[in-house]
C-alpha cells in the first residue's frame, strides 16, 4: 500500500496535477471576487467619470449616426473584461507564489 501511495504522489508531482487543481479552484473563486469588485467599486467610479449611470459595461462610442444607420462601439464591456482579467491574473499569481504552491508540483530531480 505504501508503494502505491508513493507511486501516486510521484504521478501527481510529475504531471503537475496539484498546480492544475489549485489554479482551477483559485481562479474560479478569484474570478468571482474580482468581478464583484469591478462591478461594485470600479464601475461606479468609471460611471462617475464618464457621466453614464448605466455602468462601465454599457459605455459606448458612437462614430456615425444617421436616421437609418449608426456605428456604435461598446468599449465599456471590453475595458471591464480586461480589468477583470488582469486583476484575476494578479491575484492568482500572488496567491500561488505567496503560499509557495508553485513548488508543490515540481518534477523530482533525477
Amino acid at each position: 500500500m505504501n508503494k502505491q501511495l508513493k507511486g501516486f504522489m510521484n504521478f501527481v508531482r510529475e504531471q503537475g496535477v496539484v498546480g492544475l487543481a489549485v489554479g482551477l479552484a483559485i481562479g474560479t473563486q478569484a474570478g468571482k471576487a474580482v468581478e464583484a469588485i469591478v462591478k461594485g467599486f470600479i464601475n461606479p467610479i468609471v460611471s462617475f467619470v464618464v457621466g453614464d449611470t448605466k455602468g462601465l459595461d454599457a459605455a459606448t462610442w458612437t462614430v456615425y449616426e444617421s436616421s437609418s444607420r449608426e456605428l456604435v462601439f461598446g468599449w465599456g464591456g471590453i475595458v471591464s473584461a480586461l480589468i477583470t482579467l488582469l486583476a484575476v491574473s494578479a491575484v492568482i499569481y500572488y496567491v500561488v507564489h505567496g503560499l509557495r504552491l508553485d513548488k508543490a508540483d515540481r518534477k523530482k530531480d533525477k
